[in-house]
Order: structure tokens, then sequence, then C-alpha cells
């Protein structure tokens, strides 16, 4: 693969260092031997072109009969995109898709107006222990599509157009990156992609999308003479090119978008436009007005009752 290095910034210009807008670190929080990082939403930020959750899941190391039971739980204006590293998820939702998830591909959920779905270990990962390592995102959809019937797309390693040379591995997720388009749609112009970078190795990020990020997920990179670790968001300025220089062996995950039409709401696993809608979405849950997960019906997550809910279903 041929990367263009026209007009990219000069390694270690200072100056360059004004394209970083928010250097974000997620809070963290373990879940009984699993832990989640969540980037987004963060008091300096709620949304980077449509992504207004983000969340890094492990890594994890699951023994013998070990596994995470995310139970049957509610989500409207949102799509959930599953993206792994390592490790199996089974997914089942109310509209009775039940299939796992491998890395490097991709499991797209939209709710819009409403779908109820739960995330388990497979049983044969159950039986024989494994590693779970990978990124979970929540998208808002534009107000038009909020109602819209919720939908479910699994895509494959093999569906995702990849793009590999110079010491750079680039898998499209969403949208159209480096020329190439991922077959994954989504109703608001954006990017979604993971690059594996070997030492040394620059990647360009142009300007082609107002709102811009990088999550580094694993190594270290350096961007305009200033190093950063694992485990942190930058947030990108509008107009300038990037140049993201590997000083290890690194992971990142490259995301953004055009803006969206307004804020949004988020209470639970809600997110909508409307805070009337979200009040109607309690309701809805509470009285079990939503439809059941086909396979997964024994077991839910209940409405939280005392103060301001979690953020998220886990």
């Amino acid at each position: 693969m041929s990367w263009l290095k026209d007009n990219d910034p000069v390694p270690g210009d200072a100056r360059s260092c004004d394209v970083i807008e928010h250097l974000i670190i997620p809070r963290a929080r373990d879940l009984g031997g699993f832990e989640v990082r969540r980037a987004l939403p963060s008091a300096q930020r709620q949304m980077v072109g449509p992504f207004i959750f983000f969340d890094q899941m492990g890594p994890a190391t699951f023994l013998d009969g070990e596994g995470i039971d995310v139970r049957p739980h509610p989500h409207i204006g949102l799509s959930t995109v599953t993206y792994l590293f390592e490790g199996q998820i089974f997914h089942r939702d109310s509209l009775g898709t039940a299939r796992a998830i491998e890395p490097g591909a991709v499991n797209l959920m939209t709710a819009g107006r409403g779908i109820v779905h739960s995330e388990r270990t497979p049983a044969q990962a159950r039986v024989n222990g494994q590693r779970l390592f990978g990124i979970q995102s929540w998208m808002a959809l534009p107000k038009v599509h909020e109602e819209a019937a919720p939908q479910f797309s699994h895509f494959s390693t093999e569906e995702l157009p990849r793009l590999t040379g110079e010491g750079k591995r680039v898998r499209i997720i969403i949208g159209d990156l480096y020329g190439e388009c991922s077959p994954v749609d989504f109703p608001h112009d954006c990017f979604y992609a993971e690059a594996v970078l070997a030492p040394g190795s620059v990647l360009p990020l142009d300007a082609t999308h107002e709102e811009r990020a990088v999550y580094i997920a694993s190594g270290r990179i350096d961007v305009a003479g200033q190093s950063f670790d694992s485990g942190q968001l930058l947030v990108f300025r509008p107009g300038d090119r990037i140049s993201i220089m590997a000083e290890s062996n690194a992971r990142l995950m490259l995301f953004g978008g055009e803006p969206m039409e307004g804020p949004r709401h988020i209470w639970w696993n809600f997110v909508s436009s409307s805070k009337e809608r979200i009040e109607q979405a309690k309701a809805e849950w509470r009285t079990g007005k939503f439809d059941i997960v086909p396979g997964d019906a024994e077991e839910f997550i209940p409405l939280p009752q005392d103060g301001p809910p979690p953020h998220g279903a886990e």
C-alpha cells in the first residue's frame, strides 16, 4: 500500500501540537475481573461525530468456566458497534438474532425505536477459557432515524477492506478512509478504522471530516513530538492533516465524522434528542413493553431506581 505524504506536519514541530483539542483519560470500572475503560462521553466531550460512547473491554483472561454475562437490556436511539481484537462474544437480540463475533469482524446493532439484547461468553469459550479484548462504541442516530425499525448486521473479517504496507495494517470498519469504503452502512457521514503500526511507521490522518479522534488501544505513539500512551483518547481540531508515528508496536482506533445536528440526552442505555422519549422508554422497560430476547428470556437487567444510573449495561 502506498501512503500519501504531501503536506505532512514535520515530526517534532511544536506548532503541530495545536491540532490536539482534547486529551481524554478514560474512566476505568472493574466488573469483577473484567475492566471497562470509558473514553466517551467525558467532561470534555460528549461526542466525536456520531460516536457518543466509546468503551475498551479488557484485556482480560477468563479461566475455565468463567466469562461475561451481560443480561438482556434495552436500547433506543443509537447503534452499537462491537469490534474485537481477541476472544468471542455471543450476541442475542429481540429480533431473533443469535450470532457470535470474532476478532476482525463487526456486529452493528441499530436500536432505533427500541431493541433488547444480551452479550455472553460462548459456551465453548467458557469451557476452555479465553482472553477477551476489544472495543464497543455507541453511535447516536440522526434525529430522523431515531425511531427507525431496529436492525442487526454482521460483517466478517473478509468483507471489510484491509490495507497493508510500510509497517501499517488498516481495516476500514465504517465509512471511507484511505481510498477504501466499508460495506457497513450508517446514516451519517463518519469513519471508523483499526490501525496496527510497527515501530517507526507513520500514519497520516487527513482533515476530510470535521471531527476526528484516535484511541490508543495498545502501544505508544508520537504526535508532533509529544508522546501518548495506551488508554488515551486524542481529539483533534478540525482542518489540519495529522501524522501519527508509532514509538512501539501500536494498535489504534481512528474515528470521527461530521458534527451531529445537536447534543443528545443519555440515561442508562437510552440515547435520544428528546427527554420525553427517554422517559417513555423508561416506562416501557419498567412495564415490560419491550420485546423479549428469544433463547435468553429468563433474565434481564432491571431499570435503575436509586440515584443516577450507570451509563451502559454493565
